[in-house]
């Protein structure tokens, strides 16, 4: 058969990842413009927000190769080796948010850099000899290894070590030597005003390079500096807080020094930006723009990309009913594929793939009714295990919930869910006793209601989250299953047969485990999940402890004076893994490592250390705890020391 009568054996609506759809081609040829792309190309948003698969990588892979953006383009992509190495990175004297944003002002700063030098080569050589500035520039890099493109982790791996020791050599900006540290010469005092320094020279030199060229007046366009796959790096603790808090400030700081020659799109999970806390969060409202999808957008992507793969240009009228069958059980299977996943381009993608692949297994040269309804049960157990694997840092019980939804219907009052969740209530307590005040049914279903698993009737028709930005009410007593799920659960409308409590308390044992520190800065109100205070005590201690031995180590104490401070941190750190679970005992215990920072400090400075930086650092952690002790544990830590 031809490719007209046989479209199943070309139909292709792409891959899961936008790198790999890229390099397929449907990306750059099938892709959807929308506004947040359009925003992001344009200038007008820096700060790209949405769900996992709602195309946040298709837009960063169509802005740094699709050929519409008219400038150069650099792509930031941190893997978790790259992470970890920011969210070790502190200073002494400064907070973790602003230390974090110090080594992501270094990356972009190398970036401009590096884009200036090869500019100036390119379009700016008309005489033998670049102007001074831009030699300058180019001799920092050579200098401090950056000249050439390497691996993020390496880069990051550089910048922390040379932030944090004050060795960045800036001679050829004018400044003779690198910032001595320990002593604080120079007048330059803590770590962190000593790599602020640092930055501000470099960057001063950048801006010099770029005034000599006078690229704005030529009209070039600037560098675009785009940061995505955030997700590789967060594991909702406060370190990772600080490292995306960083970088938003980092990102207004890029916008304010560089102007027009270059400015930065960050593209975060909605999941991760809505649990950011800082104090100058409310600066980016004008800078947000959140990824939405419409029925008519997902469409006209199914649309495009059959068009791409078949290479003819089908019609509405040809996809849903020439290619596909016209309807599904009675209902358009636009209507019908639309209401069985979630309103984001990879479900949609994903969703029709593979009902073409049940067709092409099937031998049938088009899809038929069949196909769509057999993929309907295995596209529905997919998103099921998936929507557990993307929520499980932050709600690690979820599969143990959603087994309360089997073999029901799919219908379901709040006072009946609350029966079912009594059957597992005392195994989730004691698997995520962390969680213990706030496992409730009436934060369950607040919960369910946000990953996009429950909906709520208002009026006539259920609303779930992505059609809504309105939480689920409490007076809103009318839950229903999503339709993506219920092919899963078993849940059928008219189902009689029900488990009752006892039956689900024995099908859905819990494992053993730690609780999630998913939301833990983020107070609960209504609903919702918090940590209980005495672990956010004792983690707060770990994490004070693990910074304060990476500033000993790297420390010019003498080595018998750094062996003997850092016997008694790690004693105590180990007392502290002892009391979990005391209660009563750790709040003193807390009181007890103030006491000894304290101590230690002031022993250090009689010692003659005074001007040591892990000296002024242990003052600082000591604050920080006391802070902490008087109810600002699990806090945004915008105001901690690093």
């Amino acid at each position: 058969m031809d490719q007209v009568h046989q479209p199943v054996r070309d139909l292709f609506f792409g891959r899961d990842d936008a790198e790999h759809d890229f390099a397929d081609g449907l990306l750059r040829q099938g892709f959807q413009r929308t506004l947040a792309y359009e925003a992001a190309l344009h200038g007008r948003k820096s700060l790209v927000i949405g769900r996992k698969g709602s195309g946040k990588s298709a837009i960063c892979a169509q802005l740094a190769h699709g050929g519409m953006y008219p400038g150069p383009t650099a792509e930031i992509m941190p893997d978790s080796a790259a992470g970890d190495e920011i969210r070790r990175f502190d200073l002494q004297g400064i907070t973790s948010d602003t230390a974090k944003s110090l080594i992501w002002r270094y990356l972009f700063a190398v970036q401009v850099a590096r884009y200036v030098v090869d500019h100036a080569r390119a379009r700016h050589s008309r005489s033998l000899r670049q102007p001074a500035p831009v030699r300058a520039l180019r001799e920092f890099l050579r200098i401090n290894g950056e000249e050439h493109e390497a691996r993020l982790t390496d880069r990051l791996r550089r910048g922390t070590s040379r932030l944090q020791s004050a060795t960045l050599s800036l001679k050829m900006f004018g400044i003779e030597a690198s910032v001595a540290t320990g002593d604080g010469t120079a007048g330059l005092g803590s770590e962190g005003a000593r790599a602020m320094h640092q930055l501000d020279a470099l960057e001063a030199g950048v801006l010099a390079a770029q005034r000599v060229l006078d690229c704005a007046t030529d009209g070039h366009p600037p560098l675009l500096i785009l940061v995505d796959q955030l997700e590789l790096v967060w594991e909702a603790d406060p370190d990772s807080h600080a490292l995306v808090t960083g970088l938003l400030l980092a990102s207004k700081h890029l916008a304010r020094t560089y102007a027009t020659s270059a400015r930065c799109v960050l593209f975060i999970r909605s999941d991760i930006y809505d649990t950011l806390n800082f104090a100058d969060g409310d600066k980016f409202r004008s800078e947000e723009m959140q990824i939405t999808w419409t029925p008519e957008a997902l469409r006209r992507l199914a649309l495009a990309r059959a068009s791409v793969s078949l290479r003819r240009q089908l019609s509405h009228e040809q996809l849903w009913g020439d290619v596909f069958p016209s309807s599904v059980c009675g209902e358009p299977t636009a209507d019908y594929l639309e209401r069985h996943c979630l309103p984001r381009p990879r479900d949609a993608i994903q969703f029709l793939t593979l009902c073409r692949d049940v067709a092409w297994e099937r031998g049938h040269s088009t899809v038929r009714e069949s196909d769509v309804l057999a993929a309907t049960k295995r596209f529905s157990q997919w998103k099921l295990e998936d929507l557990a694997r993307e929520y499980n840092v932050g709600f690690p019980f979820l599969r143990q919930v959603f087994a309360l939804f089997e073999n029901g219907e799919p219908r379901v009052s709040r006072e009946e869910f609350g029966e079912r969740f009594s059957a597992i209530h005392t195994n989730l307590h004691e698997a995520h006793s962390a969680y213990t005040e706030h496992l409730t049914a009436q934060a369950m279903v607040a919960a369910l209601f946000a990953v996009g698993f429950l909906g709520v009737r208002r009026g006539d028709s259920v609303a779930y989250a992505g059609s809504t930005s309105l939480p689920v009410q409490l007076y809103e007593d009318d839950l229903h299953v999503h339709p993506c799920f219920r092919q899963a659960l078993n849940c059928r409308e008219g189902t009689t047969a029900r488990s009752t409590a006892a039956d689900l308390a024995l099908q859905t044992p819990l494992p053993s485990g730690t609780h999630t520190s998913f939301l833990r800065n983020i107070a609960v109100t209504d609903a919702g999940f918090t940590v209980d205070r005495d672990v956010r005590l004792l983690e707060e201690v770990d994490r004070v402890m693990q910074r304060l031995l990476r500033h000993l180590g790297r420390s010019g104490l003498p080595v018998d004076v750094r062996e003997e401070t850092r016997l008694a941190l790690s004693a105590l750190r180990g007392q502290d893994h002892a009391l979990a679970g005391e209660g009563a005992g750790v709040e003193a215990r807390v009181r007890s490592g103030i006491t000894l920072l304290e101590t230690l400090a002031g022993h250090l400075a009689h010692e003659g250390y005074g001007s040591e930086a892990v000296t002024l650092r242990l003052a600082d952690e000591a604050r920080r705890l006391e802070r902490v002790l008087g109810g600002a544990a699990g806090g945004g830590d915008s105001d901690s020391s690093g």
